[in-house]
C-alpha cells in the first residue's frame, strides 16, 4: 500500500496543465484505488450509502462528492454528504420516495431519512455565453445543462471539492487536482479565475471559509482577484447571502474567518454600518466585543452548545446600534424608546444586504433593549426583568459588554449574585441598592402649615 505522500507526488506530477478548458481532451483523471486511500465506508454516512447504492443497482453511475471526500481525506467529519450521478434529476426522485426536487437556476433531488438530507445533483456542463447561461455581469443564471463525470469535474469552483468516491469500485476519481493541493495546503479555484468569481461572486465567501474552516492558504491567483471583484457580492440576493454569513460565522472559527473577511474588504460589502465604525475606531471595546462574542462563539460549537444567530447578530450590529441609540438620548428621547428606534433602523438598513428573518432579528432587539432595563434594578423591576424569556442571552451579552471594556462591571458582578441568590436574599440586594444609591428621587411636598387661628 503507498503511502499518501507518495500518492500526493504522483499526483503532483500528474496534474492536468490546463485548468481554464471548460471542454473534454484533458489528461486523463488520476484514479486512486481502494488500496491506496484512507476513505472508509464506516465514516460514510448509512443513508448516503443507501442513495448511492440504489442508484447503482438501477444502472446509474453514482459518486460522492464536494467537501464530503474534502474533509475525509483531511481526517475531518463531514457535516453532510452529497452525491452526483448521471440520473435526471426526475429519475432519482421515481426512484426515493420520500424526496423532492428543489431549484430554479438548477435542479436538485433532496433525498430525506429522518433529520438527514441527502443531497442529489445531475452531472452538469459547464455554463456557456452561447447558450446565455450568463448574465450581463457574467453570473450564472440557468444551469441546468447536463454533462457527464469530466464536464461536471471541471464545473466545479474548487479543485478539492472536484474530488469523487466510486462507489462501484470505492476509488477516488480527480480530474483536477485537487488531491495535490490538499497535500500543498492550497484553496485554488478552477479555470479563469475572474470569470469563475463573476460566474458565482459567492466564491469569494466560500474561498475565504475553506483557509479559516480548514487552515489551508489561497492560491496567489484566487487570492489575487477578491479584493477587486468582492462589490460583486452587492448583486446576491440578501437571502442567500443570510445562508453564507451562518456559515462563515458558525463554522466553529468565526474569530478567525472574520479577520479573513476584514482583512480582503469583504466585510464591508456584508455588514456595511458595522465596517464603517470599525475603520474609524481600530481600537476599544467596539472592535474587541466583536472579536470576544465570536471567540465565544467558537468555543461554545468546540463544546457541542447550542448557539443563536440572534446572539451573533446583536454583536455584529451593536456598534451601530449603540452609536444611534446615544444620538437619540442626546435628542432628549428616554432610553429604552431610543434603543427601539435605533434597532429598527439599524435592522432595516441591514436585511437589504443580510436578510437575516424576522424569527431572528425580534430575539436581537430583545437583547439589544434589555440592556438598559438590566440598569433598572429598584422594586420590582428587578425581579420582572429575571423572568423576561430572553434574560439569559441579555445578561450574556451585558457580560460581554463588561469583558470588552465598557464600565459595566459593577453591574454586571450584581446580575451575577442576584440571579443565584434566594428570594430573600434578592430582596435585601434590591433594597441595599436602594438605600445607597445616588439617583434622584423626587422630592416630597411639604405639606404647608395653616395659619393660626385669630382668638376673637
Amino acid at each position: 500500500m503507498l503511502s499518501l505522500n507518495t500518492i500526493f507526488n504522483r499526483l503532483k506530477r500528474n496534474r492536468p496543465r490546463s485548468q481554464g478548458s471548460t471542454t473534454t481532451g484533458h489528461d486523463e483523471p488520476v484514479i486512486i484505488p481502494r488500496p491506496q486511500h484512507t476513505i472508509s465506508r464506516s465514516q460514510i454516512s448509512p443513508h448516503a450509502l443507501k442513495v448511492l447504492y440504489r442508484l447503482k443497482d438501477a444502472g446509474y453511475e453514482a459518486y460522492l462528492v464536494g467537501g464530503c471526500v474534502r474533509d475525509l481525506l483531511l481526517g475531518h467529519e463531514p457535516k453532510d454528504f452529497d452525491v452526483t450521478t448521471d440520473a435526471s434529476p426526475e429519475q432519482v426522485h421515481q426512484l426515493f420516495r420520500r424526496s423532492r426536487l428543489i431549484g430554479r437556476r438548477f435542479k436538485l433531488v433532496h433525498v430525506r431519512f429522518g433529520r438527514e438530507v441527502i443531497e442529489v445533483a445531475t452531472f452538469r456542463a459547464p455554463p456557456s455565453e452561447q447558450d446565455q447561461h450568463l448574465d450581463d455581469q457574467g453570473r450564472i443564471v440557468r444551469d441546468n445543462v447536463f454533462g457527464t463525470l469530466e464536464q461536471d469535474a471541471w464545473r466545479r469552483d474548487f479543485t478539492i471539492n472536484a474530488l469523487y468516491y466510486n462507489i462501484r469500485d470505492f476509488s477516488i476519481v480527480d480530474y483536477t487536482g485537487g488531491l495535490a493541493d490538499l497535500k500543498e495546503g492550497k484553496v485554488r479555484l478552477i479555470g479563469d479565475v475572474e470569470r469563475r468569481y463573476r460566474e458565482d461572486p459567492v466564491r469569494i465567501l466560500r474561498a475565504i471559509r475553506f483557509i479559516g474552516k480548514l487552515g489551508l492558504l489561497l492560491d496567489e491567483e484566487t487570492e489575487r482577484w477578491i479584493p477587486e471583484l468582492a462589490h460583486l457580492l452587492a448583486d446576491i440576493p440578501s437571502a442567500r447571502l443570510f445562508d453564507e454569513t451562518l456559515k462563515l460565522y458558525l463554522s466553529g472559527n468565526a474569530a478567525v474567518t472574520h479577520e479573513l473577511l476584514g482583512h480582503y474588504g469583504v466585510f464591508d460589502h456584508l455588514f456595511p454600518q458595522t465596517a464603517d465604525l470599525l475603520h474609524t475606531e481600530q481600537d476599544g471595546f467596539p472592535r474587541t466585543l466583536l472579536i470576544k462574542a465570536l471567540e465565544n462563539t467558537d468555543k461554545r460549537i468546540d463544546e457541542g452548545k447550542p448557539v443563536t444567530p440572534a446572539f451573533l447578530f446583536a454583536a455584529l450590529l451593536w456598534e451601530p446600534v449603540r452609536q444611534k441609540w446615544q444620538e437619540y438620548q442626546d435628542d432628549k428621547v428616554p432610553p429604552i424608546p431610543a434603543l427601539q428606534r435605533a434597532a429598527m433602523e439599524v435592522i432595516s438598513e441591514q436585511v437589504k444586504r443580510v436578510a437575516v428573518p424576522k424569527r431572528f432579528t425580534m430575539v436581537t432587539k430583545d437583547i439589544w433593549v434589555l440592556q438598559p432595563r438590566l440598569a433598572q434594578r429598584f422594586g420590582k423591576k428587578a425581579f420582572r426583568t429575571l423572568t423576561h424569556p430572553k434574560f439569559r442571552a441579555g445578561y450574556d451579552f451585558l457580560l460581554l459588554r463588561a469583558e470588552s471594556g465598557e464600565p459595566l462591571t459593577e453591574l454586571a458582578d450584581w446580575w451575577t449574585t442576584f440571579q443565584i441568590e434566594t428570594e430573600d436574599n434578592q430582596q435585601q440586594m434590591v433594597k441595599a441598592l436602594s438605600a445607597s444609591t445616588t439617583e434622584k428621587k423626587r422630592p416630597r411636598r411639604r405639606r404647608r402649615r395653616k395659619p393660626a387661628s385669630k382668638s376673637e
